[in-house]
């Protein structure tokens, strides 16, 4: 039988209805304050998993509001790194006040993709956070760089894969503003999410599938028809026994 798929959501971004996504994943990604957040959407999101038994995950990107940290930047890996650490901080902090504990890192946007293609880059990053915050998970791009080197440092790590997103043929992601980079039809994403699960492959944006062992999969709050999606793959997965 195959291994039940867990279902995460970037949140606490002030866009999107947190409340109600949060009644179907089963892991929420908080924002913390670099890309996009501040203290009471991250309150309101960590009080909102509590309440529906939702895993909490720190999600901190490039600091970069104006940009929803979709914007690479060229920054010294130390720099980064205590970025990433000064938003899990500002989370952490958060959770604690309210009992909550914060299980794993997921990079957003922008900085995640580098540190999906850059080992030394995620090496640098998760040396940190393990310092800082041991036995703390990294939700990371299945078979990346960022998968790598969180194996490389002992770390657990949840490979991911994206519902809404298209694919390179080399299991990175498409460009958001490639055409097709991004897919809004539920139909397609409901599809994709149950190959995934079931024969353990994506089809990448050429029409070429790629083997991936990806077990959490995320469906972003800011794509349109989100809810609509999330509904129906977590209704198509429970209908085969596989959430």
């Amino acid at each position: 039988m195959a291994a039940l798929i867990d279902l995460n959501a970037d949140l606490g971004e002030g866009i999107g209805d947190d409340l109600s996504m949060l009644k179907i994943v089963t892991s929420a990604s908080i924002a913390c304050g670099g890309h996009a957040g501040n203290a009471q959407t991250m309150r309101a999101a960590v009080r909102g998993a509590q309440a529906n038994g939702v895993r909490i995950g720190a999600h901190p990107g490039f600091e970069d509001p104006d940009n929803f940290g979709r914007l690479r930047l060229d920054l010294p890996f130390e720099t980064i790194r205590d970025q990433v650490l000064a938003q899990i901080a500002r989370l952490a902090s958060i959770a604690a006040e309210e009992g909550a504990p914060i299980s794993y890192l997921k990079l957003h946007g922008a900085l995640a993709n580098m540190a999906a293609e850059d080992e030394a880059l995620s090496h640098a990053v998760f040396a940190g956070v393990a310092r800082a915050y041991p036995g703390l998970a990294i939700l990371a791009l299945a078979a990346s760089a960022q998968e790598s080197a969180a194996k490389q440092l002992g770390l657990p790590v949840i490979a991911e894969a994206y519902a809404d997103r298209a694919y390179r043929p080399d299991g990175l992601l498409a460009a958001r503003s490639l055409p097709g980079g991004v897919i809004e039809d539920t139909a397609a994403v409901v599809a994709r999410c149950l190959r995934l699960a079931e024969q353990g492959e994506i089809i990448a944006i050429n029409g070429t599938a790629f083997k991936s062992d990806a077990r959490s999969i995320c469906l972003h709050g800011d794509t349109s028809g989100a809810l609509e999606h999330a509904r129906a793959v977590r209704d198509a997965l429970r209908s085969r026994n596989l959430m």
